[in-house]
C-alpha cells in the first residue's frame, strides 16, 4: 500500500470533518459516503459488547451507520471533532463528541466523547473505520436529556430502550 503523507492524511481528515458538519446541517448522512469511503470499506461500531454493527462496503455503510443509525431521533444532535491524530501506515484517530440538543443550566453541553480509528487506502479513501464510545455514559447522557425534556421519543424507543435492555442483560451475566 502507498503511504499517504502527513499532510494528505490531515487533508482527508479535514474533508471528513467538513462532510460531517454539512451532514449535521442537512440532517442527511449518506451523501458523501461514495466520496470518502472505499467500495469495500469495513466500518465497525462497537456498542460496549451489547451489539456490534459491521458494514461491509459502501452500500451497507449507507444502510446502517449513516442511514438507519443516524436517523430516527438523532436530528438535533451534533458530533463535533475535538482532534485528529495522524499515525503511520495511513492511519488516523479522530476524537469527537456525541452532543445532544440544548445546554445544561450551567451553559455546558450534554455530551460524551467518542473516538474513531480510521485507515485510508492509497487513493485517500477510508478502507476501515472502528468507532468506539462509552455506552454507559451515553445512556446517562440520554437520561439527562430526557429529564430536561430534550430526548426525542423516537430516539428513546428506537435506540435508548433497546440498548439499555441489552446492556442490563449483559451486566447481569455471572453475578
Amino acid at each position: 500500500m502507498t503511504t499517504l503523507s502527513h499532510d494528505q492524511l490531515n487533508a482527508n481528515a479535514q474533508k471528513l470533518i467538513d462532510y460531517h458538519r454539512e451532514a449535521e446541517q442537512r440532517d442527511e448522512w449518506t451523501f458523501y459516503v461514495d466520496e470518502m469511503y472505499a467500495i469495500d470499506c469495513i466500518y465497525t461500531c462497537e456498542y460496549a459488547g451489547t451489539m456490534i454493527v459491521v458494514a461491509d462496503g459502501i452500500d451497507e455503510i449507507k444502510a446502517t451507520h449513516y442511514g438507519r443509525d443516524m436517523q430516527k431521533g438523532w436530528e438535533q444532535w451534533t458530533f463535533p471533532y475535538q482532534g485528529v491524530y495522524v499515525g503511520q501506515d495511513n492511519k488516523i484517530i479522530t476524537h469527537w463528541l456525541n452532543r445532544g440538543p440544548g445546554k445544561k443550566a450551567d451553559g455546558s453541553f450534554y455530551e460524551t466523547p467518542g473516538i474513531s480509528f480510521i485507515t485510508f487506502n492509497n487513493e485517500g479513501k477510508i478502507c476501515t473505520q472502528l468507532d468506539v464510545f462509552d455506552l454507559a455514559h451515553q445512556m446517562k447522557l440520554c437520561d439527562d436529556l430526557e429529564e430536561a425534556g430534550l430526548l426525542s421519543m423516537e430516539l428513546k424507543q428506537n435506540w435508548v430502550i433497546p440498548m439499555k435492555t441489552k446492556l442490563i442483560e449483559q451486566l447481569k451475566n455471572n453475578l
